[in-house]
């Protein structure tokens, strides 16, 4: 595993995206999310919460996100 973004980003077509304008945004907000999911984590485990249960969390919270999709935006 590694907090580095993917070398590639999997396009809905099963292309990968390829705009440098869309990857710039992506790698910006991969950014930004590892950087609230370590200060989530780290938080909590100062503050008592055990580790994995964190993770265990952390995890099942992206699990649970809904789908833009879904929602109507695209």
């Amino acid at each position: 595993m590694s907090l580095a973004p993917p070398d590639r980003w999997p396009g809905a077509a099963g292309q990968p995206v390829a705009c440098r304008e869309k990857l710039k945004v992506l790698a910006e907000n991969h950014a930004e999310a590892v950087q609230v999911l370590s200060d989530l984590l780290e938080d909590a485990v100062l503050m008592g919460v055990d580790e994995a249960g964190m993770r265990r969390i952390l995890a099942d919270m992206v699990a649970a996100l809904p789908s833009p999709r879904r929602s109507g935006a695209a």
